[in-house]
């Protein structure tokens, strides 16, 4: 696919990053020289310096034949001028947006990303999606990650193993015997550097994340037989009042079961912060200084979350906060090359705007009747829902650990409302929607699962 990217800050560059490891054909505008030669010696990706809502730049760039157009500037404005230029000159099909201003997306403004309007057909919004990807984890305080869908009837949580687990040196095939009512199932395994979708006979060890598809139901049973038996975060506090920040407190207030406390260094924000919230303190003060996080609670926090504009702020601020005593600490990080060393500084998970952004974008890329993707492990893996059709290979045929190809695995089958887990006696039905974790080695096989006919390849 022919993808241009707009734009080649952070967001862009993590953009890139991935959809080079899948060979799109990828070319990059920025006004910034100093950064295009960055991403083409990094990325391999072609490069165009000039201003991209600049008809004569777009052209250059091969927007007449391009599939795929993204536009992440650091202007909304920009974004969405560039996406009507790309739109009304050169016809490109699909056209993306970063859009980050609330005032662009509260719901009494959703007409104006119709399609008689301005022609965007997707928005996405780096600074929503860290805030939900926080609000889900504070939901889930167990996992290292998690992801919802059915309205939140099915996650699928990442979870660290344990020695003392009592999943140890089990067979996964073998769980729903031992748990019979146990409405979960493993579907994906990171051991060391690899990522893989597990097969039956495998089992899980100490030092492995396993990413289990599991029911609202069964998640507190879950947590218990990866002893992870912890409570529900009740006092929150949050280093950096901007727009990340702001997102979370105002839907933790609205939620009304958790104390929240901000720390901002910048006297307006702290300002914007106060005005905006009824409920939570704001304290003005440096989040690296261990009286102000003392005075926000962050020694009693079940969870402090840095989210200001400093990936090493951040890791320094999750690391402090685990040494004066909160439970949990997360870090917002956009440089890739920092991640790998957040478990050595004790901070329980990291936040990448771009891995989010990504995955949206993924949705827009993947063929077939595919509704949504997740990136996971940097894009080493993915989880896909998408409809089985009358023309699908899997109808009428099981899906267990053993009936589908190496690096996939079924998470689970939503039919009728119902959430079914794979066994050997479930089979695919048409219009089923169906959860896939997979390897992205094996993209093109789920594809295939999901595609609209049979000559659609």
């Amino acid at each position: 696919m022919r993808v241009i990217i707009c734009g080649a800050g952070r967001v862009g560059q993590g953009i890139a990053r991935h959809l080079a490891q899948e060979h799109h054909d990828i070319t990059m505008i920025d006004e910034n020289d100093d950064l295009i030669e960055q991403v083409q010696i990094d990325f391999d990706v072609r490069g165009v310096v000039g201003h991209a809502a600049h008809p004569n730049v777009l052209r250059a760039a091969g927007a007449d034949a391009a599939d795929m157009l993204i536009a992440v500037t650091h202007f909304d404005e920009i974004n969405m001028v560039i996406c009507q230029v790309a739109d009304t000159l050169f016809s490109v099909p699909t056209k993306i947006a970063r859009v980050r201003a609330q005032a662009y997306l509260d719901a009494e403004n959703s007409e104006l990303f119709s399609k008689s309007a301005l022609p965007i057909d997707l928005i996405i919004s780096p600074e929503i999606e860290v805030g939900e990807a926080i609000l889900r984890r504070i939901r889930a305080p167990s996992a290292v990650s998690s992801i919802s869908f059915e309205g939140g009837e099915l996650q699928v949580l990442g979870m660290k193993v344990h020695e003392d687990s009592p999943l140890l040196e089990t067979a996964l095939e073998q769980i729903s015997g031992l748990f019979p009512d146990l409405g979960a199932r493993v579907i994906g395994i990171k051991r060391s550097a690899s990522v893989f979708a597990p097969r039956g006979n495998d089992q899980l060890q100490p030092g492995d994340t396993a990413y289990v598809a599991v029911t609202r139901q069964s998640t507190p049973r879950l947590n218990k037989l990866f002893n992870r038996d912890i409570s529900e975060h009740k006092r929150v506090v949050i280093v950096g009042g901007g727009n990340v920040g702001l997102y979370v407190a105002t839907q933790l207030e609205s939620e009304g079961n958790v104390r929240v406390r901000i720390i901002e260094s910048d006297a307006e924000k702290a300002d914007i912060a106060v005005s905006a919230l009824k409920q939570t303190i704001v304290i003005h003060g440096d989040g690296l200084a261990r009286d102000v996080l003392e005075e926000a609670g962050a020694d009693q926090a079940d969870i402090v979350i840095a989210v200001t504009n400093d990936d090493k702020t951040n890791m320094l601020i999750g690391k402090l906060a685990k040494q004066i005593g909160a439970r949990r600490t997360h870090a917002l990080v956009n440089a890739y090359e920092l991640v790998a060393i957040s478990h050595d500084l004790d901070i329980d998970a990291v936040l990448d705007p771009r891995a989010l952004s990504v995955s949206k974008i993924l949705t827009k890329l993947r063929r077939g009747r595919i509704l949504s993707v997740e990136s996971l492990e940097d894009g080493t893996a993915e989880i896909a829902e998408g409809v089985t059709l009358d023309s699908s290979p899997l109808i009428g045929k099981p899906i267990d650990y053993a009936h589908l190809p190496d690096g996939v695995a079924a998470a689970a089958i939503i039919r009728e409302g119902q959430i079914l887990f794979p066994t050997s006696a479930t089979t695919v039905q048409t219009d089923d929607r169906l959860l896939l974790f997979y390897e992205t080695s094996a993209t093109r096989k789920v594809e295939q699962f999901f595609r609209v006919s049979a000559d659609f390849f």
